[in-house]
């Protein structure tokens, strides 16, 4: 039996999990989109508007981004310099990450529209 490319593998465990965590599909949202509103990237990620906000709250205490309001709006900052947080991934900046996501539209595709992989070496 032949796999589709884009379609990920079964799983026993029904095909639950990721590999991204909620905090880092906010982030990236507030990457694309300095000043999206909370329930845009919540309907965007498939979260709750108030998982959006402890996110939010999240990053900005551990210094990924920064709030700042404009008008009745927020704008946020990140900072794409701050060391991703777990130890085997700490020697990593967290724009290392973003820039995989916010510059993929970028790449070129082969006839497939499979983006092809490179690897160092």
């Amino acid at each position: 039996m032949m796999r589709v490319m884009n379609q990920p593998p079964s799983s026993p465990r029904g095909g639950q999990w990721t590999f991204l965590t909620n905090h880092a599909r906010v982030l990236i949202a507030l990457a694309r989109d300095s000043e999206a509103r909370g329930r845009d990237v919540a309907s965007a990620i498939g979260i709750t508007e108030r998982a959006v906000q402890l996110i939010v709250t999240d990053l900005e205490a551990a210094g990924y981004l920064t709030r700042t309001r404009v008008g009745r709006r927020n704008r946020y900052t990140i900072d794409p310099t701050v060391a991703l947080r777990h130890p085997s991934e700490a020697d990593h900046p967290v724009g290392d990450l973003l820039a995989t996501f916010l510059h993929r539209e970028d790449t070129p595709t082969d006839t497939d529209g499979v983006v092809p992989a490179s690897f160092p070496g």
